[in-house]
């Protein structure tokens, strides 16, 4: 098996996950928005890059409310969600070149959740010949560019003109 320094996994593996409540409620209420990679907000729902991705450009739908059950989200957040990660695939697209994606949720611990009490959609970004989506499975992960570079890049394609009425990224 490869190994590549991550130096950026300790933080998390080591870190105390019991500790100050929920990271997503932590980054909403914060008023630093860049601080916390959040790159769009609406009025439901907010767009945030993952901070310990899979591929660059890992990026989470999160409800404003506080809730780890789908089936509690009234319809107005869950299409709000969803046309947050319409806007992301599109900005990943212009912005990345991704030529695909994984997209969803893992609800409860059993199926693979690392946060079960604020449930989020994971956007990632996929490119031909890339490596397994899941880390167990590939021999090797590699991430060539950084959080606040990836940030810059989706935050400007998420804000920027866009180039026809069908590609505005805004939800007003």
């Amino acid at each position: 098996m490869k190994r590549i320094w991550a130096p950026w996994r300790m933080k998390y593996i080591l870190g105390d996950k019991s500790q100050g409540g929920c990271v997503f409620c932590q980054a909403l209420s914060a008023g630093d928005d860049a601080a916390h990679y959040i790159v769009q907000r609406g009025r439901r729902a907010f767009v945030v890059l993952n901070t310990f991705p899979y591929t660059n450009g890992h990026t989470l739908i999160v409800p404003n409310e506080h809730s780890g059950d789908l089936a509690r989200l009234d319809l107005e957040t869950l299409t709000e969600m969803m046309t947050l990660t319409q806007n992301v695939v599109r900005a990943l697209r212009r912005s990345m070149c991704a030529s695909g994606f994984n997209v969803g949720l893992n609800l409860g611990e059993a199926a693979g959740a690392g946060i079960q009490d604020h449930l989020h959609i994971h956007v990632v970004p996929r490119w031909h010949n890339d490596t397994n989506f899941m880390p167990v499975l590939g021999d090797v992960r590699v991430l060539p560019e950084s959080l606040a570079e990836t940030y810059l890049k989706l935050t400007k394609a998420l804000t920027g003109p866009a180039g026809s009425a069908e590609e505005h990224l805004s939800l007003e």
